[in-house]
């Protein structure tokens, strides 16, 4: 991997525009749903009066799997998603045009056996111009690091206090949620195709962290955010552990100046599977 050509990699100005079925879609991906008659479930997966859930920026505008591309020249195979970061600006409308913009922040070099972290910022737009939501995602690279050249590491996210959470919410996640959800995003057979989890050292397909980091929200939403979605301003955090479609994610929770800082737990195997998270939540 050579530090200037991915520092330099040009995106596709990407302009789609999304329907209430594709808000829907998410939803589903992400669990709502599961109480079909709750009117907080509602509200995300029935056309009447409905709101599109503000974790779907993280789908939209969305690039593709360039590092695949060989001019890139990373060792695709070995990435790992660490991070995710959004900055919600305006709401999202459950239909409309977006206008995804990406570029190369950082690429920050760990040392020649230890990786390479590349973080790919992306701004979303709707059709009137509007800023809607600010992305930016960490690669791990782990197989491509001692470049010739590094940048500075962006500020890094905090750890959760030692002491007790002051709230807790577990959601399950759905036994068919990867197969929903990968209809949204990313449809890496990794989260489908029980030959190809085998083959990368998992019993079975695993669930899209982004999938995960959509469950994590409805928890902090519902136990936040008094259920209100439009009072979500931001949502960053850490992935530490994959989560397998059907398990029960526990997501613990401390308030602090203009939020909450979070992690989330699978419960049948009390594993941590994202850390040093903070949510920004409106008064």
């Amino acid at each position: 991997m050579d530090y200037h050509i991915i520092k330099n990699w040009s995106f596709p100005v990407i302009d789609r525009t999304h329907t209430k079925k594709d808000s829907i879609l998410y939803a589903l991906g992400i669990g709502f749903g599961h109480e079909p008659t709750n009117p907080d479930h509602l509200k995300y997966v029935y056309e009447q009066n409905m709101q599109a859930f503000p974790t779907m920026s993280v789908v939209l505008g969305y690039p593709g799997f360039w590092m695949k591309d060989p001019k890139a020249g990373v060792n695709w195979v070995k990435l790992v998603h660490g991070e995710q970061r959004l900055t919600i600006h305006r709401p999202l409308a459950p239909e409309g045009r977006i206008v995804g913009r990406s570029h190369i922040s950082h690429v920050i070099d760990k040392g020649a056996d230890k990786g390479a972290l590349v973080i790919t910022e992306r701004t979303l737009h709707d059709g009137d111009g509007h800023h809607i939501a600010t992305i930016a995602q960490t690669t791990f690279c782990r197989g491509d690091g001692g470049l010739a050249q590094s940048d500075a590491s962006p500020e890094q996210l905090t750890a959760t206090p030692e002491r007790a959470p002051d709230l807790t919410c577990a959601l399950p996640t759905l036994p068919q949620a990867a197969l929903i959800y990968r209809l949204s995003a990313d449809d890496n057979p990794l989260h489908a195709d029980p030959a190809v989890s085998s083959a990368a050292g998992y019993p079975r397909p695993i669930l899209h962290g982004l999938c995960t980091y959509g469950v994590a929200a409805r928890a902090i939403v519902q136990a936040a955010c008094e259920g209100d979605g439009t009072r979500l301003t931001s949502l960053n955090t850490r992935f530490s552990s994959p989560v397998f479609p059907g398990e029960t994610l526990a997501v613990e929770m401390w308030k602090t100046a203009g939020g909450v800082q979070f992690r989330a737990k699978v419960a049948e195997r009390d594993i941590v599977v994202m850390s040093h998270g903070f949510a920004g939540i409106k008064a």
